[in-house]
């Protein structure tokens, strides 16, 4: 028995020999199959690049007015954004409308926005997707002046008390704001005729409503707006009731009930004065179609940090949902609400979590269609050296086959330069242990034929008295 330090060395000189070899194998691996290789590695490529683009560092996206909880909100997904690498760019607009015609002109840069549920879609409108509610935008009207009886708000064939002699905001055209307070004053009755109805945005109409320049102001936007709780903290204006909530569901299926009780607003002041109802739409995230999935998890998420904590009308985790959206709903978004994110996002940056999500996306399929084709190549390299042997072992045979015909002792030294040729190109030919059988063997028939022309002076031919029919 060897001692330690030989056997040690031994088997390390073994495990040496064995890398050496296998490095062996694999450089002549890559000298017989660098062509497929390549292409291979071409069409992985292109399915990297193409078919599964990284997601763009610089997103724009549509808010609302200036003073408005979106231009509020947005600046939190832009926080939200920054923190995962990526810019938010906040683009602000006149409203609802305009946001809706940009986000559906595929040459504008514009890729997300808010919009509230409710607002009729422009005419011809396509290539837009909803990643759902959220969170709640009230319909407020505040008034100046004596408190008013709920019943005066109410219409009665096609006038109502308090708007028969007040000037009042609805909104700038193209708004949420419009649109829903045009739809509540249409399905009220009320007659417009000789009513003042003005069209200020919000900032304009908080403003004019604290100035005494109207006398009342709807408003859509959430709790947390700064215009509202301008308004809510004026202790000279009054917060009006939908007495008739419930009709409003009914004929507003977008729209949902919030219960305020009395105080919840105010304590001090007892603002409201008395349970009010409140009814809201909801706003929705769309997006352009085209948005890389990557961006939508990343606006999911926001939503999610964002919108998902408990608030004054909303419990925890109650956004983001699909909520009454008119949109056909993204299919990132859908698998989101069943699984919601992808696991890898949980433990890893975002731009590492979206590579490693790209990477599976692309690798896996490319597998498929690789993986046989990688399978084949040790067979296709045996096959390779099989047909080598061969051929060296199929112009032996000819040359022996010349031999006997056409022997001519003064060229026996040409003779064996071909046979020198023959064993050169066979030592030439890497084969794998599988072939070693085929290889010496080869070797060992050249060897023959060289002894056979050394063995006399007429090799290949019979000698004298010798019958060849025997």
């Amino acid at each position: 028995m060897g001692s330690f330090k030989q056997n040690t060395r031994e088997t390390f000189l073994g495990i040496a020999e064995t890398i050496n070899e296998k490095w062996s194998d694999f450089i002549q691996f890559l000298r017989e199959a660098w062509p497929l290789l390549i292409v291979l590695l071409t069409i992985l490529m292109g399915v990297w690049w193409y078919a599964d683009p990284p997601p763009p560092r610089q997103v724009q996206m549509a808010t609302g007015s200036t003073g408005g909880s979106y231009e509020v909100l947005g600046k939190k997904y832009a926080e939200y954004f920054a923190s995962k690498g990526v810019t938010l760019e906040l683009i602000p607009t006149k409203g609802a409308q305009e946001n809706l015609v940009r986000l559906s002109d595929r040459s504008d840069p514009i890729q997300a926005a808010f919009v509230q549920a409710g607002v009729e879609r422009p005419k011809n409108i396509s290539g837009i997707q909803s990643l759902g509610s959220i969170g709640y935008d009230p319909i407020w009207f505040f008034y100046r002046g004596p408190e008013v009886k709920s019943s005066d708000f109410q219409v009665i064939a096609g006038h109502s008390k308090y708007f028969s002699s007040r000037k009042v905001s609805v909104g700038v055209e193209g708004s949420g704001t419009h649109a829903q307070t045009s739809r509540i004053i249409e399905l009220s009755g009320l007659d417009r005729a000789g009513l003042q109805f003005v069209n200020f945005p919000g900032e304009k109409a908080v403003k004019a409503l604290q100035s005494g320049e109207i006398d009342g102001a709807f408003i859509v936007d959430a709790l947390e707006a700064q215009n509202v709780q301008t308004l809510l903290h004026d202790p000279e204006l009054h917060l009006v009731t939908f007495k008739r909530a419930e009709a409003f569901t009914k004929l507003m299926p977008y729209v949902k009930i919030l219960h305020v009780p009395e105080g919840a607003f105010n304590l001090q002041r007892n603002f409201p004065s008395q349970d009010i109802k409140l009814i809201a739409t909801t706003t929705n995230l769309l997006i352009d179609d085209r948005m890389h999935p990557a961006i939508q998890f990343l606006f999911l998420e926001a939503a999610r940090e964002i919108n998902g904590k408990e608030s004054f009308f909303a419990h925890r985790g109650e956004f983001p949902s699909f909520k009454d959206s008119l949109w056909p709903e993204s299919p990132v978004a859908v698998h989101y609400e069943k699984n919601r994110y992808p696991l890898v996002s949980a433990y890893f940056p975002f731009w590492l979590a979206e590579f490693i999500s790209r990477l599976l996306f692309v690798f896996l399929p490319f597998c498929v269609i690789a993986y046989p084709v990688i399978r084949s190549l040790p067979s296709y390299r045996t096959r390779l050296m099989y047909n080598k042997i061969n051929r060296l072992y199929g112009e032996l045979k000819s040359f022996e086959q010349s031999l006997l015909t056409n022997f001519d002792l003064s060229q026996r030294d040409d003779y064996l330069k071909k046979l020198d040729l023959l064993e050169y190109q066979a030592l030439n030919i890497q084969v794998s242990k599988r072939l070693a059988g085929d290889y010496y063997t080869l070797r060992t028939s050249i060897d023959y034929v060289r002894n056979c022309l050394n063995r006399g002076v007429y090799p290949y031919q019979l000698s004298d008295g010798i019958d060849p029919n025997l």
